[in-house]
């Protein structure tokens, strides 16, 4: 099975870290007796020779090698081996001559992945139909080696890979061979009723929901609800309580509960779900069928798939959120960790479970901190969560905490989410921040978090402590630029009761930070000239976010920014887009009116969604000459899709905020 091997020039031959004088040692590995090596080999070839999906010239003559592996019974875990197969010669995956060529002998030997179609290891079976469907030509045969699996197939896993095959194959298939993709809705249709079982049934209504939307039974989501239940009593009684012991407290055993324990399960409804689309009120009808299952896991999946559906979805939340609540102090710790995840990230939106996380951090203290093994302690989860809500509530907890023997560096990053209810905070995080020592090593750690507090409080009595900071930092200090933005940003804020920071502010006019310096010098002076030479030369700085962040301080500077125009106007002209609009709205925000720039800004907004929140800020600060574009906030606002749905973690919060500033503009609360 190695025959050639050595033959292959590894050394010359490249893969994602350099030479690829490694890989002969990996693909020894793969055909280890030792399972350690076996899976050290797999990653290994995940992580370097098909590295994020890009194929190599060491993958493509890894090809031949991978199939020889894959046809020997003594080779333990060739399911492994076929599932990196399929994922080289996926056409979703890499572009370019060495993928097209690695696809072109996949094809020319698809008659291997045949034989492994009735391969005794049912680990290999699951493997091979997405490899049928993806290298064996003609249609017809494909179809027909498809079938035949399904009438003599026996395991369940199996099935389920047969039947996503099946829906793969009617979307490969339907532009170019109509016949073909008929019957394999047609065998989706059989195989979504009885007498199959439920778990098949739900995969193959996950496939048609993809393929042929139009064939959904019109009671899809309670008949969903059935199965899934049916599939969860069936699965329970066959293998006793699926749920873990809670394990170690570590970042490992943390992320192994947060996981979902029923990937199988998991895998359908997210299926079904992405399948779904833009039916968003199926979706939310099906997720509180999740949530309300009987079984805990189906449970956690929904909780999970609820962070999936409003990272894309402005509506619909209220329902599933408060479910989500009423699995916050579960017996499982899995489920309680994901409700908390989830409820964190969703900020303002977790509003609905707001009771449940108070009585969790009222009743459990020991959840407010949590203490991890080889980090500092932060704060916990719940009160996290409860504090990103707005909720008033949280801030007596904070404020216990603060007073505790033990407060988390991480405390000041929800404050701003409170509002006016933290500020009875401000003097406990003005003496934190003012006993920070300067030398620590971990400073910016410690002492960004309560700026940022401090700076949304607008607590002007911290001056003093800001003023030691930024006085004291120490040369050499890690992210000492960071710092040094954090503390300038709080003066800003300050205005003109940080007069005392003026001969700071101005010494650092010449610094890296001299963008930030100039904004808050002009917050606390209103004395244009001293920052207009220094934001003139940021502007034609070679840092496009140098740029962008000048053209911005420029904008809030307003008509006293005249002499910038010309190079305002020229910025406007090239450069990235988010620096192009901020340019140009600087230029309307000092001229009065949106001069060339109107268009600029239309197709800015539509094509590139991250410019957004700063466009729409600079309308808000326009008051009524912003008018122009306030079609353009009314049409966001109406928008049920949230602006960047792919932007993961962030994007709830991000959205959020473009919202509230598109409200504001149009209620003509302007700010600077």
């Amino acid at each position: 099975m190695f025959r050639g091997i050595d033959e292959v020039e590894w050394a010359s031959l490249r893969h994602a870290y350099g030479s690829a004088e490694d890989v002969p040692g990996l693909l020894r590995g793969l055909a280890s007796a030792d399972p350690a090596e076996r899976q050290t080999a797999l990653d290994g070839m995940y992580g370097a020779v098909h590295h994020r999906g890009e194929v190599y010239d060491s993958t493509l003559a890894c090809v031949p090698i991978l199939l020889a592996l894959a046809v020997r019974p003594e080779v333990r875990d060739r399911a492994g081996v076929v599932e990196l197969l399929v994922s080289i010669g996926d056409e979703d995956g890499a572009r370019g001559d060495l993928a097209a060529r690695a696809r072109a002998v996949l094809r020319a030997r698809a008659g291997v992945f045949v034989r492994l179609a009735g391969d005794a290891d049912a680990g290999v079976r699951r493997a091979v139909p997405g490899a049928l469907v993806r290298f064996l030509d003609p249609p017809a045969r494909v179809l027909a080696l498809v079938r035949e699996r399904i009438t003599v197939e026996r395991d369940d896993k199996v099935l389920l890979a047969l039947t996503e095959s099946l829906g793969l194959f009617a979307r490969r298939h339907r532009l170019t061979s109509d016949a073909h993709a008929a019957e394999a809705v047609r065998l989706l249709t059989e195989l979504s009723r009885p007498p199959y079982g439920p778990g098949l049934r739900l995969a193959a209504l996950g496939q048609l929901a993809g393929c042929a939307p139009e064939l959904l039974p019109a009671d899809l989501v309670p008949a969903v609800v059935r199965l899934l239940r049916d599939r969860s009593a069936q699965r329970v009684s066959a293998a006793g309580d699926a749920y873990e012991g809670p394990g170690p407290d570590t970042l490992a055993g943390r992320l192994l509960r947060l996981r979902p324990s029923d990937e199988e399960g998991s895998r359908l409804l997210r299926t079904l779900h992405s399948a779904l689309g833009s039916r968003v009120a199926d979706r939310i009808a099906l997720l509180c069928g999740q949530l309300t299952s009987p079984d805990p896991l189906d449970r956690c999946n929904g909780v999970w798939m609820s962070a999936g559906l409003f990272r894309e979805w402005r509506d619909g939340h209220a329902e599933p959120v408060t479910l989500i609540g009423g699995q916050l102090g579960a017996q499982e710790d899995r489920l309680n960790d994901a409700a908390v995840a989830v409820l964190v990230e969703f900020g303002e939106l977790a509003a609905p479970a707001a009771d449940q996380l108070h009585a969790l951090v009222t009743y459990r203290p020991g959840l407010r901190i949590r203490h991890r093994e080889r980090s500092a302690p932060a704060l916990g989860g719940p009160l996290k969560a409860l504090a990103g809500t707005g909720d008033a509530r949280a801030a007596p907890v904070l404020a216990e905490v603060l007073a505790g023997p033990v407060v988390p560096d991480d405390l000041g990053l929800v404050i701003p989410h409170l509002g006016r209810a933290a500020l009875p905070l401000a003097p406990a995080l003005r003496r934190r921040l003012a006993r920070v020592p300067l030398d620590a090593p971990d400073l910016h750690r410690r002492a960004v978090p309560l700026l940022s507090a401090l700076t949304a409080l607008g607590d002007a009595e911290s001056l003093p402590a800001v003023l030691r900071l930024l006085r004291g930092l120490p040369d050499g200090l890690r992210r000492r630029d960071a710092v040094t933005e954090a503390a300038v940003r709080a003066l800003g804020v300050f205005g003109g009761g940080a007069r005392e920071a003026i001969p700071d502010l101005r010494g650092l006019l010449e610094t890296d930070c001299a963008v930030a310096a100039a904004d808050a010098l002009w917050s606390v002076t209103g004395d244009a000239d001293a920052v207009l030479p220094v934001l003139l030369r940021e502007l034609t700085s070679p840092a496009s976010d140098r740029r962008r962040r000048a053209a911005a301080v420029l904008g809030r500077l307003g008509p006293a920014a005249r002499p910038a125009l010309p190079g305002l106007r020229e910025a406007a002209g090239s450069g990235d887009a988010w620096a192009r609009a901020t340019a140009a709205c600087a230029v309307w925000r000092t001229t009065g009116e949106p001069e060339g720039f109107l268009a600029l800004l239309r197709s800015t907004w539509a094509r590139h969604p991250r410019t957004r929140r700063t466009i729409a800020a600079h309308v808000s600060a326009l008051g009524p000459a912003g008018t122009l574009l306030h079609d353009v906030l009314r049409a966001e606002l109406a928008d049920l899709r949230r602006h960047r749905p792919d932007s993961g973690g962030q994007g709830i919060r991000e959205d959020l905020g473009l919202l509230r500033e598109c409200r504001e503009a149009l209620a003509g609360r302007a700010h600077r």
